[in-house]
């Protein structure tokens, strides 16, 4: 009798698959103050925060507020962030107000939301064009997605860039990181595997041994490999055509 396999441990939600609260300081995200209301906050300090890769600057507001947004190139103690003022680095505004080809990070989702988008280390965004009411990004990834022009965003980008040029050089050292990131980790293929521990498993040599499409509503212990695809197999081009 095999075990339960990993995705159906994943779905109960035990302690392993937890987030980490150990080393969290605040939740990330700047006011929501009315428009054209200028105010002016100062950075008291720069933290780290567990599993978050960029540095946390912790603001002080002039309105007596403290407010967390992650550290930006350039950011010190004693810099000082400008909200609703002319666009410059260091500077919240709606994205209608920033010029074509500005660079931002810590991007609105939602207007008043603080910024959920452009928040990892060495990210930013590129402002790409205007339309009326809407505003085009182009995200890091090179996708581009398409934001109400009220939304708020940071001119600059988000500190820590390079993390990934150093390797890990130890498996102990990943292991930590995803640790605090809760993340599972080493991940096992599953035709690596025996038999009884995964759909996958067993045979003479790695192979999975069956079709590796499953259905939607499949079981747990089963729903392993191409879930649900559009697609299978090779494109053939119809001959004649």
């Amino acid at each position: 009798m095999g075990k339960r396999i990993l995705v159906q441990r994943r779905g109960k939600g035990g302690k392993q698959f937890q987030a980490n609260s150990i080393g969290k300081i605040a939740p990330v995200g700047y006011p929501l103050y009315t428009d054209g209301e200028e105010h002016v906050g100062e950075v008291v300090d720069i933290v780290h925060e567990t599993g978050r890769a960029a540095p946390l600057a912790r603001i002080r507001l002039d309105d007596g507020r403290y407010c967390y947004i992650p550290a930006l190139q350039g950011m010190h103690v004693g810099a000082k962030i400008r909200f609703n003022s002319q666009p410059q680095p260091l500077t919240v505004n709606s994205l209608g107000e920033i010029p074509d080809g500005t660079t931002v990070c810590l991007v609105e989702r939602n207007v008043g939301d603080g910024g959920k988008l452009v928040r990892s280390a060495g990210s930013s965004a590129i402002v790409f064009s205007h339309s009326g009411s809407t505003v085009t990004l182009r995200m890091p990834s090179g996708k581009f997605i398409t934001l109400d022009a009220k939304c708020r965003g940071v001119i600059g980008s988000i500190a820590g860039g390079g993390r990934l040029e150093k390797p890990f050089l130890k498996a102990g050292a990943k292991w930590y990181a995803m640790r605090a990131r809760s993340k599972k980790w080493p991940i096992v293929r599953g035709v690596a595997m025996a038999a009884p521990f995964h759909p996958h498993g067993g045979g003479r040599h790695q192979h999975p041994g069956k079709q590796t499409s499953v259905a939607r509503n499949a079981p747990p212990g089963r729903k392993v490999g191409h879930i649900a695809p559009r697609k299978t197999g090779r494109g053939r081009v119809k001959r004649g055509a």
